[in-house]
């Protein structure tokens, strides 16, 4: 490596002997090759740096925003989808898919027992199709008083399977000890959701305006 060159003292007397404006001219000519120097060496490589990096923080900031609206969305879908499955269990519950007919009779038979009725027949009878549901009949005697009645059927209507009591029928009261007990037949309904091997339910009578 040469070593650096030195101002000879010619050099330096030719310099000092340039008049004012000329020494400002040279001046002004180093600082702006000082300064050319400095821009294209070190800071227009320092912001295109800048500029890239200030681009890449937008592109995050973007990408972060679109992440957390992706997982707030999934946080929605994921409650509406846990909210929908406790409704299908409920709805399941209310009205099965399948007949469950023994869990049924016991369910009657266990609420009978609890309510003080005594139970003298359980009779199913034939299925029953409609067009959203099938119809599960079950025809039942019971005997008790009237209390007793009241509260077997309060128990029935707060099983989650829906039950229907119709054509309820009271006859022979007559008294045992000092109470009054009456004979009880009721026809018990509950129902099913159809299936595709389910026969169609029959065509419903015109209705006759008048």
């Amino acid at each position: 490596m040469a070593p650096p060159a030195h101002k000879t003292p010619a050099q330096a007397q030719t310099f000092a002997a340039l008049p004012t404006p000329a020494k400002a001219g040279v001046l002004v000519g180093l600082v702006a090759v000082i300064s050319a120097i400095y821009y294209f060496a070190l800071h227009q490589p320092l912001a295109e740096e800048i500029e890239q990096a200030v681009q890449q923080h937008a592109t995050l900031e973007t990408n972060m925003l679109n992440a957390r609206e992706r997982q707030q969305e999934y946080i929605h879908l994921r409650e509406e989808l846990a909210s929908r499955e406790g409704l299908d269990r409920a709805n399941l519950r209310v009205l099965p898919e399948d007949a469950e007919i023994a869990s049924f009779l016991q369910d009657l038979n266990r609420l009978a027992e609890t309510s003080g009725l005594g139970m003298r027949l359980v009779e199913p009878r034939p299925e029953e199709a409609e067009a959203q549901y099938i119809r599960l009949p079950v025809a039942l005697h019971v005997a008790g008083r009237y209390h007793q009645l009241a509260r077997f059927m309060y128990n029935v209507s707060r099983l989650e399977r829906a039950i229907s009591l119709e054509d309820i029928s009271l006859a022979n009261p007559h008294v045992s000890g000092e109470d009054i007990v009456i004979d009880v037949e009721v026809l018990a309904t509950t129902f099913r959701r159809p299936t595709p091997d389910d026969p169609a339910p029959p065509p419903r009578p015109p209705s006759t305006g008048g």
